[in-house]
């Protein structure tokens, strides 16, 4: 008969869970770095399909030239003399819509299952949202560089000079990031990608065509000009003006960042809950 081996007990000691140094968070510099690779991962979208960069090539080239050209003689004049009103109005609309697609991709990769797949992985769980939406700011600032060639092109020339101009790009590509929150939250909680963008046009449209984006506020009358007055599309639109124009930092540049600094501070937190709590 083979002799049996001998039986090897494992005497390991088992350090108990309440005395283990545990943490479900991560630290701030892994949260920057997961933040920057899912950022990465959206842009590799965008270079594999540029076709999404539709909206933020075509649009601000059409909404330009077809404002310029309709409205320009009746409100100033001549279409030169309405561009420097125009196209700060027009950066606006645009890159503020663009912020949109947030949510209706963010929906979309959820319901194809990506997000139930960054869920499990090691990593800070802000991270596939606000890499997301970081990589979101190319299209914001392509946007942005267009709307001012286009003008450049048909006699705008800012008063404010280079430096006024990239503060005036700079400030509405932080607004319509913060913005952005709004709408990777109504992704999160609506159900399908088309809700997403029906909801968030129902309440982009009023906000931006009711504003001083394309006409002076007095002629409008007394009910919308309140409502444009106190608007904040009119605000971030003033403080463009004032930048680009003049070259001036005034109480609505102030206004417009502090606002953005609000919304992320309160639909970050939200957004976050509400995807990680998501069947």
């Amino acid at each position: 008969m083979s002799a049996v081996a001998p039986t090897r007990i494992d005497l390991t000691p088992i350090t108990p869970a309440s005395e283990r140094r545990l943490s479900n968070g991560t630290s701030l510099r892994q949260t920057v770095e997961n933040t920057v690779t899912m950022a990465y991962r959206g842009l590799v979208k965008i270079r594999r399909t540029p076709e999404q960069l539709v909206d933020v090539t075509v649009q601000p080239i059409i909404f330009t030239l077809m404002f310029a050209y309709i409205f320009g003689g009746a409100i100033a004049g001549n279409v030169e003399s309405y561009l420097p009103a125009l196209i700060p109005g027009i950066l606006v609309q645009t890159v503020i819509t663009t912020s949109v697609v947030t949510g209706t991709q963010l929906r979309e990769d959820m319901d194809k299952g990506v997000f139930d797949r960054f869920r499990s992985l090691p990593i800070a769980r802000i991270a596939p949202l606000s890499g997301a939406l970081l990589a979101d700011t190319l299209r914001y600032a392509i946007a942005t560089s267009i709307t001012f060639v286009v003008g450049f092109l048909m006699g705008y020339h800012p008063a404010g000079g280079f430096g006024a101009v990239l503060a005036a790009g700079l400030l509405v590509i932080a607004c319509s990031w913060a913005i952005s929150w709004i709408f990777a939250f109504f992704g999160v909680i609506a159900r399908t990608a088309s809700s997403v963008q029906g909801i968030s046009m129902l309440i982009l449209f009023p906000l931006t065509f009711l504003s001083n984006a394309y006409v002076p506020i007095d002629s409008l009358p007394a009910p919308l000009a309140w409502f444009a007055s106190v608007n904040p599309i009119s605000h971030l639109v003033t403080a463009v003006r004032d930048l680009a124009n003049a070259g001036v930092i005034a109480g609505d540049f102030w206004a417009s960042f502090l606002g953005a600094a609000v919304i992320v501070l309160v639909f970050a937190p939200l957004t976050v809950r509400a995807y990680m709590r998501k069947a």
